[in-house]
């Protein structure tokens, strides 16, 4: 068993107090202490972030580790080193000289091993007359086996750090997601609510995720996230309320009317065999029933938003009303040589509102459509088979910056 003592590098190299508590601590293993190198050297790569060594580093830290011959660090069979710069570089895929020792240096700084220089700074061993080694110069594997434990629990902490790094980035990528398609699913199908700002809002948040991140960057924007998320679900909770609680008023109308023991078709078997008996009075003119105003799909707001081109056509290069689309509408139709059949086609399929905001649509990208009157005749039959929804092209058209390239031009 070899003495430790503290030695000094050779040459030009500094002592450091750093160095000297390596070599105390290194000097201070238990007796009979051993610990498996190879386990070492996979939590020292483990710790890599903690001690501040580049993977470089460690891959010389494997080849000195390849020298030692023996499966388990013991003092009892020795824990210095003594390759030379030739042979560890060969064991070390190559690497250059310089950047060999500067490797060596870096691996010193980080406490993982220690340097006993001989007088000449050579590195070799003087061995007894039964060969066994006596004395050795070169590198010393006594801090891998004093830090053994430590290694290893630094290990197990960077290994939290990293999985409480992935749950976070797991989190905050599912609640994007179900933030996207919840506004997305609110949109196409018409819902209330004041979609656009949420989705300013969630762009907002997803502009902010850097590209390389930490559990302390992702936390805050997770929590935005999940608040927004909260409150688009609350919106919709609403509308699902309010649709319940209209559909249980009509459903309690149409009992209220099924109740009525008097209806017009039992009545009219009596009309037929009373007419010629009994004078019956005129009746009154029936009323024509007012065709409710169809529902509009989306906020106009909204459609502006997405389609600003279409204010250019309305009274006075602006919109403020469905009315006012719908007039600006039919005068682009024209400009873009849509027949007054395919639009009239459209109004019947998707209901004037709509068809006016698919001519909208069209206006925003017409630099990329061929043929406006086929592109809206084509929408109409696929929306026909319900294969087509105003919602996405509406979404779409404000995530490529329908707004922007307003105030650009």
């Amino acid at each position: 068993m070899q003495t430790h003592t503290v030695t000094t590098p050779v040459g030009r190299r500094p002592m450091t107090l750093a160095l000297v508590k390596v070599q105390l601590d290194a000097a201070e293993i238990p007796a009979g202490k051993s610990a498996q190198k190879w386990k070492v050297f996979r939590d020292a790569c483990e710790a890599r972030s903690l001690l501040g060594v580049q993977d470089r580093s460690l891959a010389v830290l494997n080849a000195l580790l390849t020298f030692y011959p023996h499966n388990d660090l013991t003092e009892e069979r020795g824990l210095v080193v003594f390759p030379s710069n030739a042979q560890l570089s060969i064991r070390a895929h190559g690497i250059a000289g310089t950047t060999l020792r500067r490797h060596l240096a870096a691996l010193v700084d980080a406490g993982l091993i220690s340097r006993k220089d001989s007088p000449n700074g050579k590195r070799y061993a003087h061995r007894d007359r039964s060969g066994e080694v006596e004395n050795a110069f070169g590198f010393s594997l006594a801090p891998l086996l004093a830090r053994a434990e430590e290694l290893a629990q630094m290990a197990q902490e960077v290994a939290e750090i990293r999985r409480r790094y992935l749950m976070t980035k797991e989190a905050l990528s599912t609640c994007r997601r179900d933030v996207r398609k919840l506004i997305s699913a609110a949109v196409e199908e018409g819902q209330d609510g004041d979609w656009p700002a949420l989705e300013d809002r969630y762009r907002g948040l997803a502009a902010t995720i850097p590209r390389s991140s930490t559990t302390g960057d992702l936390q805050p924007l997770l929590e935005e996230m999940e608040m927004l998320r909260d409150e688009v679900v609350n919106c919709l909770k609403s509308q699902i309320d309010l649709k319940k609680t209209n559909a249980n008023d009509v459903h309690y109308d149409h009992h209220k009317q099924n109740s009525n023991t008097e209806s017009i078709n039992e009545l009219e078997p009596s009309f037929e065999t009373q007419q010629a008996a009994t004078p019956v009075a005129e009746p009154q003119p029936v009323q024509p029933a007012v065709r409710p105003e169809p529902p509009k799909a989306f906020p106009l707001g909204m459609v502006l938003k997405a389609c600003p081109d279409i204010a250019d056509y309305g009274p006075g290069g602006a919109i403020s009303s469905w009315r006012e689309l719908m007039t600006a509408a039919v005068v682009v139709r024209s400009m873009l040589g849509v027949s007054p059949s395919a639009y009239q086609e459209a109004c019947e399929v998707l209901g004037p509102e709509n068809a006016a905001v698919a001519v909208a649509c069209i206006l925003e990208r017409a630099g990329h459509i061929n043929s406006p009157g086929g592109y809206l005749r084509d929408l109409t039959r696929r929306a026909a088979r319900g294969e087509f929804s105003l919602g996405p092209m509406l979404m779409a058209l404000m995530r490529t910056g329908g707004p922007a390239r307003r105030a650009a031009s």
